[in-house]
């Protein structure tokens, strides 16, 4: 189960008479365990069977989690040599309690266990959404609703800014030098537990319909079914070459996706997002119609848009044709950009190739438009869970992989951490258990994986040696937590790594080629103004301890050689499989149209069970003692 959490509280009865509740140290799982020793958890022998704990809302007669009641056991002093965890969870909740509390209705869902929906938007910046910025033009209805009775975690980072090892580190809770996820070509070992692994261990059946970036073989990584294939290759093509620095493969990004934006009728893309839609929805509905005993759903949703190239369809684009499009609002000249934004440039093909005006608000249009159209999309989703009876009992996560600079700071597109390409969205919805609010501690995508254990029922300290630590006290409790993100780049753009730290209002970022750069969020929020180049003593006295912090935290030259290695073999690997008979990794989906419909070899009860949605009795009725699939004579028992 999800480890208990603790909070002091104080209670008055109802005739003012001090109530049965005793005041406890906070305990946090995951974190600082207590406020001291485990044994100054104090004498607890005085609380009778039935005393509450309360934390979250106020309420009658003392005890809440989140507003519903949680009884305790008459409990005892903890040991200074126990396990914390095992000891809340023995003495202050039985281990499936806090399943049961989160089952709801749904028909086709476990009684104990509740549905994931887990929705992900590739390349959508946080801080252009409304649910971020008031003044936002983005027109994201069904997201915002999500935010407003959810909880929204302000500061969220992913771990990598690009596609594939930033969804490398999402799946498994580990950093990508850990993994090997070095760029959009690297391999993620069959062998690295992800989050489907965990999930499909505690029941679930996982299901992924849309992008991951999987290269190699196995294209599943712990998904008991894939209902699609991915957008983009499944080889080792796009490898990152640091050897030849200075060449520029043609698979890189280039600017005709800015110059060319506009409307489309049609494109890859929505060809992509529409076939994603429609096999997520069909699944939803199939699994409602399997009945009472079928297994939870973690169900994982992954859009393309609004990644570029930047083209919508006339729907969308003309959404905001009366909309004033905000331009970039932090130019930095090409002589005054930094080390690594210099090589992005380039990397671009943007060096000394200035964008017109006209074309950064076509392309941002688009942009706004392809936000509209995942929020349709979103909100599509949402409509099925309710019409299926769904919507009480599947907790939705909604993220994405990494941002888009959309010409801030004159550069496009993502591979650098300033916030317009590291940020991501981030909420987990489920407002009949989790209050709705706003966490403003940096977290991470990283940190889902234990995240997700903790929401089925599991515990996130069994889960193997992960970096990436549990939001589930977020969720739970009103205290301060955990601030702090760490991030590797070792993509297009970069010869050696380039690492992040966040934490606090800081944000520090290193690399042994590069000068270091350090920000103050609060005060400096667009990142002008470099701090390690300082002369305020208090400056350098932080950016001194974030560069130790940094140099004891990763071995950069044995990460580098690493990097060199792999990007050397796979390279070596592609070159050759191009030769003679090509044997493609890109997963085909199974949809076997023999297995569908109405076919003759197909048991009738299993036919009839397909054929509609809710069930009714034979004049048209739902919910009554004769409904059924088999019509009078089966209500019959014939």
């Amino acid at each position: 189960m999800a480890p208990s959490a603790l909070r002091s509280a104080e209670a008055q009865s109802t005739d003012g008479a001090a109530p049965n509740v005793h005041s406890v140290p906070s305990v946090i799982a995951g974190s600082d365990l207590f406020a001291g020793s485990v044994s100054s958890i104090g004498n607890l022998d005085s609380l009778s069977d039935g005393a509450y704990v309360q934390y979250g809302s106020d309420l009658d007669g003392g005890a809440s989690v989140n507003g519903r009641a949680v009884p305790i056991s008459k409990g005892r002093v903890a040991n200074a040599s126990e396990n914390v965890h095992t000891f809340i969870s023995e003495n202050f909740a039985p281990p499936s309690s806090f399943i049961q509390r989160l089952g709801g209705a749904g028909e086709s869902a476990s009684a104990e266990k509740p549905n994931i929906l887990y929705i992900m938007a590739d390349q959508m910046a946080a801080p252009l959404l409304k649910m971020h910025d008031a003044n936002s033009p983005i027109r994201t209805p069904n997201i915002d609703k999500l935010a407003q009775s959810g909880v929204v975690f302000t500061s969220a980072y992913c771990n990598s800014p690009l596609c594939a090892p930033s969804r490398f580190s999402m799946c498994t809770g580990q950093l990508p030098s850990k993994i090997s996820g070095y760029d959009n070509a690297s391999v993620l070992n069959s062998d690295v537990p992800t989050y489907a692994h965990y999930l499909r261990r505690e029941g679930y059946e996982t299901a992924l319909a849309g992008k991951m970036h999987f290269i190699g073989v196995d294209q599943l990584h712990g998904f008991e079914n894939r209902l699609t294939s991915d957008i983009y290759p499944g080889d080792m093509g796009w490898t990152v070459n640091w050897d030849k620095p200075e060449e520029r493969p043609e698979w890189y990004h280039n600017m005709s996706s800015v110059m060319q934006a506009g409307p489309c009728v049609r494109s890859n893309q929505l060809d992509y997002d529409e076939d994603v839609m429609h096999k997520a929805s069909q699944y939803l509905y199939d699994h409602v119609r399997q009945g009472p005993g079928a297994r939870p759903f973690a169900l994982t949703v992954s859009l393309t848009h609004p990644h570029d190239p930047y083209t919508m369809t006339r729907e969308y684009w003309d959404k905001y044709e009366d909309v004033e499009i905000p331009l970039p609002k932090v130019h930095i000249p090409q002589d005054q950009q930094d080390s690594h934004s210099t090589r992005l440039l380039k990397a671009v093909d943007l060096w000394d190739n200035p964008i017109p005006e006209d074309a950064v608000k076509r392309a941002r249009r688009a942009y706004f438009g392809a936000c509209t159209f995942v929020d349709d999309q979103v909100g599509k989703l949402l409509t099925i869970l309710k019409n299926c009876r769904l919507d009480k009992n599947t907790i939705i996560v909604f993220s994405g992989d990494h941002g888009d600079m959309l010409g801030e700071r004159d550069l496009w597109y993502k591979m650098s951490w300033f916030e317009m390409s590291a940020r991501v969205p981030l909420i987990v919805n489920y407002p009949s258990h989790f209050a709705p609010k706003r966490v403003s501690e940096s977290v991470s995508t990283m940190d889902l994986l234990p995240t997700f254990v903790d929401l089925a029922g599991g515990n996130s300290q069994d889960v193997l040696p992960v970096d990436g630590n549990s939001l589930f006290n977020y969720l739970v409790i009103d205290r301060p937590g955990r601030d702090e993100v760490f991030g590797e780049y070792m993509g297009e753009g970069t010869i050696s790594p380039v690492m992040m730290i966040r934490r606090g209002k800081w944000k520090y970022v290193t690399s042994p080629v590069d000068p270091p750069q350090l920000f103050d969020l609060v005060s400096d929020p667009k990142e002008i103004f470099n701090l390690a180049i300082s002369e305020k003593p208090e400056h350098a006295g932080v950016l001194a301890a974030f560069e130790d912090e940094a140099q004891k935290k990763w071995d950069f030259k044995a990460i580098h050689a690493d990097v060199l290695k792999s990007q050397r073999q796979r390279r070596l690997c592609y070159s050759a499989l191009k030769k003679g008979r090509w044997e493609s990794w890109d997963y085909q989906p199974i949809d076997d149209a023999r297995e569908k419909y109405i076919r003759s070899h197909i048991p009738l009860d299993d036919l009839e069970r397909r054929a509609r949605y809710p069930v009714v009795d034979y004049f048209g009725r739902e919910h009554t003692a004769a409904a059924t699939h088999h019509g009078v004579a089966g209500a019959k028992g014939e």
